[in-house]
């Protein structure tokens, strides 16, 4: 067991991370990606995408270790942020709250790993640091082209690369399909390019009366069978559903006879605390990391129009 840990951290040594990345909790993280348990060779290494949950479940069960599932930011932080600039490791470009954002080994960490304690070790070793610098830059690239895939009504689109659509994301792929079953997307923007989507002949239809000024919440969703449409604001920094943003989308939607449900996003209860004194009564509140529930501020109903 403690000879697979210091093997990994002489591994860590020769490419030269720094020394807290040498710390017994990096060497886990490796040996986890890696799938390579004490009494395995490093020659069976393999590099499928795995969640930090799953490295925590992984070293506890095969390592003896004790770590809890809140220890799961150390590992990020520590480990798999440096280990992702190094160009050791990749992420698979999701949004990092969504329930299937996962990191793996990448190609030629890997590579490496199969051929610790064979002849091919130091030429290995020698090709790695030669290349790194090269490695290093082709990952940062990658990950700045990332677009964050999303699927909306069926169809394939991108949104480019940031918080706000990370939860925009969220809110079409966890949210609706949770709360708002068999929706439409009526209409959702991304930080680019203003109407990424916008069925404008639907919300005419159900009576919107849409000018330049009027400023449209950043996802709506209609519920055909329940007739219902739910205007969710994704908030990062600005913009809940305050008793000020009520008024301007009830204004803007005053011909419209489908029940209407309010809901802000957030991508975490931090986030919500700020805002939380600043929420209208009688709406809806979703936060991403815990995408299974709703709180619903008064009312007699968990969810529903007024």
């Amino acid at each position: 067991m403690d000879k697979k840990i210091e093997e990994t951290r002489g591994f860590l040594q020769t490419i030269g991370m720094p020394k807290a990345q040498q710390a017994d909790i990096c060497c886990y993280v490796i040996l986890a990606m890696a799938d390579i348990k004490p009494d395995m060779s490093w020659s069976e290494a393999t590099n499928e995408w795995i969640r930090i949950h799953d490295i925590i479940q992984f070293v506890n069960t095969f390592y003896s270790t004790s770590y809890a599932e809140n220890s799961r930011e150390t590992f990020r932080k520590q480990a798999l942020h440096r280990f992702r600039t190094a160009a050791l490791v990749e992420d698979n470009g999701k949004a990092t709250n969504s329930p299937n954002y996962r990191y793996r080994l990448t190609e030629e960490t890997v590579k490496i790993l199969r051929t610790m304690e064979t002849p091919a070790w130091k030429e290995s070793i020698k090709w790695f640091l030669y290349y790194h610098e090269k490695l290093i830059d082709l990952y940062a690239s990658k990950k700045k082209m990332t677009m964050m895939p999303v699927n909306i009504n069926g169809e394939n689109f991108k949104f480019s690369v940031g918080k706000h659509n990370e939860l925009q994301k969220a809110i079409i792929e966890e949210f609706a399909p949770r709360f708002a079953p068999n929706s439409e997307c009526l209409y959702v923007g991304d930080t680019i390019e203003k109407d990424l989507v916008k069925n404008a002949e639907k919300l005419k239809e159900l009576g919107f009366e849409i000018t330049l000024h009027d400023k449209m919440p950043d996802v709506v969703l209609y519920r055909e069978d329940k007739n219902w449409i739910y205007f969710v604001e994704s908030v990062t920094s600005v913009g809940p559903m305050d008793p000020k943003r009520i008024l301007e989308i009830t204004e803007m939607t005053k011909d419209v006879t489908a029940g209407k449900i309010f809901v802000t996003a957030f991508l975490d209860f931090k986030t919500y605390k700020k805002f939380a004194e600043e929420l209208a009564w009688e709406t809806e509140v979703w936060i991403a990391e815990m995408p299974e529930h709703m709180i619903h501020l008064n009312g007699d109903r968990f969810m529903g129009p007024r």
